[in-house]
């Protein structure tokens, strides 16, 4: 269980770490604006992107954050690498670009695998307790 515990929190900080932290600080910059356009995007759509990567990975990082919104939080970064994949394919072909979405869902499928395990090693409290 230690183990679990290690990868869940090393894979959590590292989701945390380029998809919450690193969108709130970048999104304005002239580089994020141009990667935006280059894909065919709309310029308030990095803004969006940016509200949802940040409060997801808060979702996915505070402990005491459970159920079905740190669910929500692990299925909408699904969505948006599984979309952030296909954006880059279509735009630009398949390479390293391309490729790094796919590398972040790895990332993600292995934080939510040792949470559900983490969860379903602790303790069930009963109900009205």
């Amino acid at each position: 269980m230690k183990t679990i515990k290690i990868t869940f929190w090393i894979t959590t900080t590292i989701l945390f770490i380029f998809e919450g932290v690193m969108p709130a600080l970048t999104s304005h910059t002239q580089m994020a604006v141009e990667g935006t356009r280059h894909l065919g995007y709309p310029d308030y759509f990095r803004y969006l992107v940016a509200v949802f990567k940040v409060s997801g990975a808060l979702a996915l990082m505070l402990p005491f954050i459970k159920g079905r919104l740190k669910e929500w939080a692990y299925a909408g970064f699904t969505f948006t690498f599984i979309s952030a994949f296909v954006s880059h394919w279509a735009v630009d072909g398949f390479g390293g670009q391309t490729m790094f979405p796919l590398i972040a869902l790895g990332i993600l499928a292995a934080s939510y695998f040792c949470y559900h395990k983490i969860q379903n090693a602790a303790p069930q409290i009963p109900a009205g307790n």
